[in-house]
């Protein structure tokens, strides 16, 4: 299952990841219990198909104590200090393995897709944030209890706007260059020009939203695209940074946000490359993640599967 901060995509799935049947839940309105509720609701609808599910791998956009299993805090979604491993193994009655989605998303984008056969690859999950996940030698890199790679809240502008949900930060990246962050500066831009075709939607009453200012900007609108430009550029600054810290071969940028192609990923490339050192700035390859909105659930899966081979050989 791939939870995200505002719905959340479950497969059953094999070991060459084949898709068997998939459940999909909106979550961006519910407290903790009712996420639950939601969570277990979608693993039951697939398990009713397919009952021969061996384990579950949850990827959620989370800081997690690895040791406990504790899901110690989300900025986007109401889970804070909860034993989430054991509470949905015992709910559901299944082994449950987790991680941070960002970390399962590029597990399989390492192991199976976009930078299959390299051993240092960071990856970025753009949407209503941005998480980050680490392969480094070839394995997840997790930190001392599993919490690190919270790339989306490095400070990239100390005097930035606020982030959002859960993080007391401003000017990090998940607030300058996030899906969120695109649909309020195409606010922004509709309100300073309203002549535009920004403007009009406002005038309308259309929300801006990330997805809307993409949609425009692949009909040719200059204002759309020049908005999705300021976010490439936002981006790039993070990714210099991620660059010039980690030298990985490959950065693999997935998420949402990814929808707008070229449009973003073009300046923000320009952008890293301005900023970062070499070698890492000459070595590094910035690209789009294969497996799209199914990163997370495919990753998940991988987890689980890994999870359950080390058991076999113990």
């Amino acid at each position: 299952m791939d939870l995200g901060g505002t719905k959340l995509l479950a497969g059953a799935i094999d070991e060459q990841l084949g898709v068997h049947m998939s459940a999909y839940r909106v979550v961006d309105q519910l407290d903790q219990k009712q996420l639950l509720v939601a969570i277990s609701d979608a693993v039951e609808e697939i398990r009713e198909k397919c009952p021969d599910v061996e384990a579950v791998g949850f990827g959620i956009p989370c800081l997690i104590d690895q040791i406990s299993g504790v899901a110690v805090m989300s900025v986007n979604l109401p889970l804070s200090d909860l034993p989430f491993r054991d509470m949905m193994s015992e709910r559901l009655g299944l082994p449950v393995f987790i991680d941070n989605d960002a970390n399962v998303a590029t597990l399989v984008e390492a192991r199976h897709g976009a930078a299959k056969g390299s051993d240092h690859v960071i990856g970025l999950t753009i949407g209503t944030g941005i998480g980050g996940g680490m392969v480094l030698d070839g394995r997840v890199y997790r930190g001392s209890v599993g919490a690190a790679g919270e790339l989306g809240h490095m400070v990239v502008d100390e005097d930035g706007p606020p982030c959002q949900g859960n993080c007391p930060n401003r000017g990090c990246l998940e607030a300058v260059a996030s899906g969120r962050a695109m649909g309020r500066e195409g606010l922004l831009a509709a309100q300073q020009e309203p002549d535009s075709a920004l403007g009009a939607a406002l005038a309308d009453g259309l929300e801006i939203t990330g997805q809307f200012v993409t949609d425009l900007a692949h009909e040719g609108d200059e204002l759309a695209r020049m908005v999705i430009g300021q976010i490439g550029r936002k981006l790039g600054v993070g990714l210099a940074n991620i660059a010039n810290i980690f030298n990985p071969e490959m950065i693999v940028l997935g998420g949402g946000a990814m929808a707008a192609g070229d449009l973003i990923l073009l300046p923000a490339r320009d952008e890293m490359e301005r900023r970062a050192l070499r070698p890492s700035r000459d070595l590094v390859q910035i690209i789009r993640a294969s497996f799209g909105e199914e990163a997370g659930m495919l990753g998940a899966a991988v987890l689980a599967f890994d999870e359950l081979d080390q058991r076999v050989a113990a």
